[in-house]
């Protein structure tokens, strides 16, 4: 697994092992990332929140790409360990926060966020459950994109949230939603 673009294109991250996590692939992060970068323009000063992270690299590619700063939540403790060692590789501490936690815990946020991206487990929900929850605890403002990965069969369907587009990559699904 690599960094698709930007400040640390090339570099790789290391990824947990086993199959509590599923990274995503080089090839879907791309693509996630030319959706977002035609709709954001820019990720300049973005303030990210990177959900069920795994290994982080959905936040690290936004932050390589010159996102502001990155949340990253992930429940699992040795993914989290490897979400901190990428991080401290590329030298991104202070661009970083990591909190071990489920995203079904999260409390309320201070202000809503410009990019959520949410990898939750396939075939589980979690998606539309996290996002409903983040909506009602103020995470999701008028300007912010949500961006969800699922299984190709799946759908994320959330009160008051618009699908703005989706496209299936091999077994998987992207969904950018909005206000």
């Amino acid at each position: 697994m690599r960094v698709i673009a930007g400040e640390w294109r090339g570099r790789k991250l290391a990824a947990p092992k086993g199959d509590a996590t599923r990274p995503t692939s080089d090839r879907t992060r791309e693509t996630l990332f030319s959706m977002l970068t035609s709709r954001l323009g820019s990720f300049d000063e973005l303030r990210i929140a990177d959900l069920f992270a795994g290994s982080g690299a959905l936040g690290i590619e936004a932050l390589s790409r010159g996102a502001a700063h990155c949340l990253f939540v992930e429940q699992d403790r040795a993914a989290v360990d490897v979400i901190r060692a990428n991080i401290t590789s590329l030298d991104a501490r202070a661009r970083a926060t990591v909190e071990t936690m489920s995203v079904m815990h999260l409390r309320p946020a201070r202000e809503p966020y410009d990019l959520i991206l949410l990898d939750p487990p396939y075939h589980t929900g979690a998606g539309a459950v996290a996002l409903d929850r983040l909506k009602r605890h103020d995470w999701i403002g008028p300007a912010t994109w949500m961006a969800v990965e699922t299984a190709f069969n799946e759908d994320v369907k959330v009160d008051g949230l618009t699908i703005e587009t989706e496209r299936r990559i091999g077994k998987g699904k992207l969904t950018l939603l909005r206000q």
